[in-house]
């Protein structure tokens, strides 16, 4: 049986929080966040009582707030936040062995106040993950179908990670009626991102992923993968990667915080090589726990 979520509501402009019972509403009716999807989140990994990565998530945050003029956000808010909620989960759990799953959600809030929204919660991990990132996934390339044009709509806030993943979950589900486990977008032949993961590739030393900016997310996990794997000796630079030179990769990997780097095993049904060094494995696991 699964643990009760932790759940954190936090007051932007007075800048307080409070503990929420599970078991109670605090989502309004009226909150352009369920009704536009207006707004962005995070999610990370608790990981031995504490949030991986936390300061590159909260950059990413606060940046994703800026671009859709969302209310500012202080910085130490959020962290006294995030350290609340974990200490709430470790409390419930009884240890801090426990992993779990902190997302941050922040929406414009009710259309009738203009208060913004803004919570945390904490849950377990999804059951499957460890066995993911064992056995890996079968991908299916999926077109996004929009090119983004920045410089004539700048009201496009591209590289925000906003609410709005319908299309995303739709994809998900086609691929899953193949056969397939995931997905990855592209522009024609150009690779951009997984579904809710970035893409990595290694070829010898030469470790490679999309660059981010109009139409993909800038990756925590993958900064901190770079950063592990650079110091272990490896090549790590953004660069744009084609739907062969992937296939042709010995080894391709999505990357996210709570599922951690999970191997790709076939592409549209084209397997995948499986020629890393031995070491790979456990460098992943350092960045993932980061």
């Amino acid at each position: 049986m699964g643990h009760a979520p932790v759940i954190v509501v936090v007051e932007p402009f007075g800048g307080s929080s409070r503990r929420q019972s599970p078991q109670l509403p605090h989502i309004f009716w009226d909150d352009l966040g369920l009704t536009r999807a207006d707004g962005i989140f995070e999610s990370l990994l608790v990981h031995e009582g504490r949030a991986c990565n936390v300061e590159r998530h909260v950059d990413r945050f606060l940046a994703g707030a800026k671009k859709l003029q969302l209310p500012e956000l202080g910085r130490d808010l959020v962290l006294k936040a995030t350290a609340e909620a974990v200490e709430g989960w470790v409390e419930q759990c009884g240890e801090e062995s426990v992993d779990g799953k902190l997302v941050w959600t922040f929406t414009r809030g009710r259309a009738s106040t203009g208060i913004p929204s803004v919570w945390m919660t904490v849950t377990d991990v999804p059951e499957g993950n460890a066995k993911l990132r064992e056995k890996g996934v079968k991908v299916k390339l999926c077109e996004k179908g929009i090119t983004l044009h920045p410089e004539k709509a700048p009201w496009i806030a591209s590289g925000a990670k906003s609410l709005g993943y319908s299309a995303t979950m739709a994809a998900l589900r086609a691929a899953k009626a193949e056969g397939m486990d995931d997905v990855i977008w592209v522009d024609g032949d150009r690779i951009l991102e997984g579904a809710t993961s970035t893409v990595i590739s290694i070829k010898g030393k030469k470790v490679r992923t999309p660059p981010s900016g109009t139409d993909v997310l800038s990756g925590t996990t993958q900064q901190a993968v770079f950063e592990t794997l650079s110091q272990a000796g490896y090549a790590c630079k953004e660069k744009a990667l084609s739907v062969d030179k992937l296939k042709e990769a010995d080894g391709v990997w999505l990357v996210s915080s709570v599922r951690g780097a999970v191997p790709v095993r076939s592409i549209d049904g084209h397997k995948l090589r499986r020629d890393t060094p031995d070491d790979m494995a456990g460098l992943l696991a350092e960045a993932m726990f980061s």
